[in-house]
């Protein structure tokens, strides 16, 4: 009954995505859904896309092994990174009217900097796509009961989530990320309900992982501790706002209202749902604490599914996997996406093939996301890291090189060229080099570049400028009049925009 559900499940999906590719006209319409999302499937699509394999396996794991001070970088950096994005990013961005994150450097910068940040951009998709490809051969494994290797599942999983994508862009990924939201907060709740009656309640796990220390939040000692601890938390929660799959789902949404609640909508139901499964992980502990001791040691992401399918009835196994499969599946499908269109946009279209046609342009994209797909499977399949560590290291290239050029262009009116690419520079290099050389067990590496590249800003900004364009003074009103094929079609919605300044 379980692998039929699983089955059926996977079909459904496929179907939606078929379905919404009846909504794909051009180029703009699979990459930002024509900017037509209304604030229900804006908030679905930004929650879904998170709440992905590492919040159903890699933090709950990480969180029976290393209490709350483990998980600061998700959930409580990846939420606030979506709640800030709304906040003071999301208003900004989406007046720009731009298809893609890395036109925000073009415009504001110039090619030099669109190129760099879109390079770093998509390289930092392949650790955290490739966590969620792990995930997926990992599911297919357990509910298989061993028949279908990971390896098989990854490659069954990744063929699945390219072809609805494939078809419908981000309309098959917005109206999946709605089923699927409904899907997984539903079913966590139940499960997270069944589960705590076999354990004596909410009440009764909460105390136990209060009296275990795995409640403990703050570092208690000196800035040894702290350090390590902020660095961890300023990795996701700035790091991955300068991404494709954020800004997408800021640009897609109907009007600017939207794009702001349903940025911050999002964040907050993906911090209070990521508790779920650590309650749960947990709550495995107590339940049978030899058998899940022993997990611990050999693959803590199997603590969950383990549970579910030794110490649950079959409905429940049901709705378990039906949840974790939305998960992995709407966070798989974006992440997938967001590099292949800013790959076409702002690498391919801008340097290689500079006079494609809409048509082209959209073939272009889907191409793009095949090769992307196959790029991201071979990373999964000969990966050694966990699927909690590859999400966490995903964001340290776009914190140290795309974070400070943004926020600085956004908010500072004196940010030039020069700043920005020397910015990204110190960034890289300090990141790079201390990565290579020993790393401080006190000093992350991207902290250190991180601090580096805002030096680097401020500096290569006060100094006589002797490269680049005039900075324009309100980039925030800039509009990039962008239809995929055409970079001067005026926008009927924003008819006050003025064009980039050069």
């Amino acid at each position: 009954m379980l692998i039929s559900f699983v089955v059926l499940y996977l079909l459904l999906s496929i179907g939606i995505g078929l379905y919404a590719s009846t909504r794909v006209h051009n180029a703009k319409d699979f990459a930002v859904a024509g900017r037509h999302l209304p604030l229900p499937i804006v908030t679905a699509t930004v929650f879904a896309t998170w709440f992905g394999a590492e919040t159903v396996l890699g933090i709950s794991a990480t969180f029976v092994k290393e209490g709350m001070g483990g998980v600061v970088a998700d959930p409580f950096g990846a939420s606030l990174c979506l709640i800030l994005a709304g906040l003071f990013f999301a208003n900004k961005l989406y007046r720009m009217n731009l298809l893609t994150i890395g036109d925000f450097y073009r415009v504001r910068y110039n090619r030099a900097v669109e190129l760099i940040a879109a390079v770093c951009i998509v390289i930092s998709y392949l650790g955290w796509v490739s966590a969620q490809i792990m995930a997926l051969g990992l599911v297919f494994n357990v509910v298989s009961g061993g028949m279908i290797p990971r390896e098989t599942g990854m490659m069954i999983g990744v063929l699945i989530v390219l072809t609805y994508t494939t078809f419908g862009g981000m309309w098959s990924v917005a109206l999946l990320d709605f089923v699927q939201m409904t899907v997984i907060m539903c079913g966590m709740l139940f499960i997270a309900w069944f589960v705590s009656g076999m354990t004596g309640g909410v009440g009764a796990v909460v105390a136990h992982a209060e009296a275990a220390g795995k409640l403990d939040f703050f570092p208690r000692g000196d800035y040894t501790q702290w350090v390590p601890f902020i660095g961890a938390w300023l990795t996701m929660m700035l790091g991955s706002i300068p991404q494709q799959d954020v800004f997408q789902r800021i640009t897609a949404a109907k009007n600017e209202k939207t794009a702001v609640r349903g940025s911050v909508l999002g964040g907050s139901l993906y911090f209070l749902f990521a508790f779920v499964p650590m309650f749960l992980a947990y709550s495995a502990t107590l339940v049978d604490p030899r058998m899940f001791g022993e997990l611990l040691e050999q693959d803590s992401q199997l603590v969950l599914p383990t549970l579910i399918l030794q110490h649950t009835p079959v409905f429940a196994q049901v709705i378990f996997f039906g949840a974790l499969l939305s998960a992995i599946m709407s966070c798989s499908s974006a992440t997938l996406l967001a590099p292949s269109v800013a790959f076409t946009e702002n690498i391919l279209k801008h340097f290689i093939l500079k006079d494609m046609t809409d048509r082209q342009f959209l073939l272009a994209m889907r191409i793009a996301l095949w090769g992307f797909g196959g790029v991201v499977l071979a990373v999964a399949l000969n990966s050694e890291l966990s699927i909690f560590k590859m999400v966490e290291s995903a964001y340290k290239i776009t914190l140290v090189a795309a974070f400070v050029p943004l926020a600085f262009g956004l908010y500072w009116k004196r940010a030039n060229t020069q700043g920005a690419l020397m910015a990204m520079a110190l960034g890289l290099a300090t990141w790079a080099l201390c990565e290579v050389l020993e790393p401080s067990e006190v000093w992350p590496p991207q902290l250190v570049g991180l601090l580096m590249s805002i030096v680097g800003m401020v500096a290569g900004s006060l100094l006589p400028s002797a490269v680049g364009k005039p900075l324009p003074q309100e980039p925030e009103h800039a509009a990039l009049h962008h239809h995929a094929a055409s970079h001067t079609e005026h926008v009927a919605d924003h008819p006050h925009h003025h064009p980039p300044q050069h």
